[in-house]
């Protein structure tokens, strides 16, 4: 076996390899670093084929059927795709393409990004989740940008994906303005003001995220069981999939297929905070393949990292609900959530009062 004589945590983590640097030792079988406990692994008698998350066309923002479909699956599913959105399906492809040939890139040109070695915060290689505190680690690269303005992008970035990664950024920007307003308006509060876009998104993280194909996918996972920490998520697949979310029963998976120019949308643990549990964020999984390297690129949504989360007070106000969730710093449940492995729904379960 090629890894017998390889210290597989030195060479993916510390010297900067990852999963792609595994994938290209033609490996008959993935290291033991990698094998999954039964009770992680996806049984496919699990993923039901007789229920799925809704396909909503937003051409028409304004019309009730859109508004409603939003809201529902919101607190339903806690996922929904989105098709005729308005961002030109060139722009994804070119994002996507983007983010094939940064991790395509010789090592040498990617070291410099990697999470210890970066001179800049905001673009960052790693591998994984939390390596050095995850028991099994997951089959997944990654590249976090942090965006917080147009200029800073500009001379932090990979030159040889920024402008198709800013250019994305942008434009999900601007539709997550009017998923915002949908939502809120599903909550009976005031339209999406500048209060609200502070509270909501004031610190966006693009991730590209690249799952080589993997020869044992039944032991592996490229992502584990988790929701997702920030207030809402914009998702990008490619044609490969593998995105399973958690069914309303909390016992069987659903598959998400991809959808020719759609995204996805999930709400994160933030906002199932602050509507006080009305929408849901729910647990969720990446399962890798055999046969082809997987990209999606996932866009993050959050607060500012020092801003106060709690329920929102006039929500409270209007229903006469008592809190779920105490008051907590976004950078601190941000802390305790990269601070272990995935593991469901558990910081959601800390923020409980």
């Amino acid at each position: 076996m090629l890894t017998e004589s390889l210290d597989v945590v030195d060479f993916v983590v510390n010297k900067g390899n990852g999963v792609r640097g595994l994938a290209e030792m033609g490996l008959q079988s993935v290291p033991n670093q990698y094998v999954q406990p039964v009770e992680e692994r996806i049984d496919g008698a699990k993923v039901v084929s007789d229920e799925s998350i809704p396909i909503i066309d937003v051409s028409s923002w304004d019309d009730p059927t859109v508004t409603d479909s939003i809201c529902v699956a919101s607190r339903k599913y806690g996922f929904f795709q989105i098709i005729n959105h308005g961002i030109p399906t060139e722009v994804l492809e070119k994002v996507q393409a983007a983010a094939h040939r940064f991790f395509e890139m010789p090592m040498e040109d990617k070291i410099k990004y990697k999470r210890d070695l970066a001179a800049s915060g905001t673009a960052k290689l790693g591998t994984s989740f939390s390596p050095g505190k995850e028991k099994v680690m997951e089959w997944k690269d990654y590249l976090s940008l942090q965006y917080f303005t147009e200029g800073i992008a500009a001379v932090d970035w990979p030159p040889i994906c920024k402008n198709e990664a800013l250019n994305y950024a942008k434009m999900v920007e601007v539709l997550v303005r009017k998923i915002y307003h949908v939502l809120l308006k599903g909550l009976n509060l005031k339209s999406f003001d500048k209060t609200k876009e502070s509270l909501l998104m004031s610190w966006i993280a693009v991730n590209f995220n690249y799952y080589p194909y993997c020869p044992n996918p039944d032991l592996t996972v490229g992502v584990g069981r988790h929701s997702d920490g920030s207030a809402l998520t914009v998702l990008l697949q490619d044609d490969v999939g593998g995105l399973l979310v958690r069914a309303p029963d909390r016992c069987s998976w659903i598959h998400v297929p991809p959808t020719k120019g759609a995204l996805v949308i999930n709400i994160g643990d933030i906002l199932q905070l602050l509507s006080n549990g009305i929408y849901k964020s729910i647990e969720h999984m990446v399962v890798t393949n055999q046969r082809k390297t997987r990209v999606s690129i996932a866009i993050f949504i959050n607060p500012a990292p020092h801003q106060v989360v709690a329920p929102l007070p006039e929500l409270l106000e209007i229903s006469g609900e008592k809190p779920l969730y105490r008051e907590i710093v976004f950078i601190d449940y941000f802390k305790y959530f990269i601070s272990k492995g995935h593991d469901g729904k558990a910081t959601i379960e800390w923020a409980k009062i």
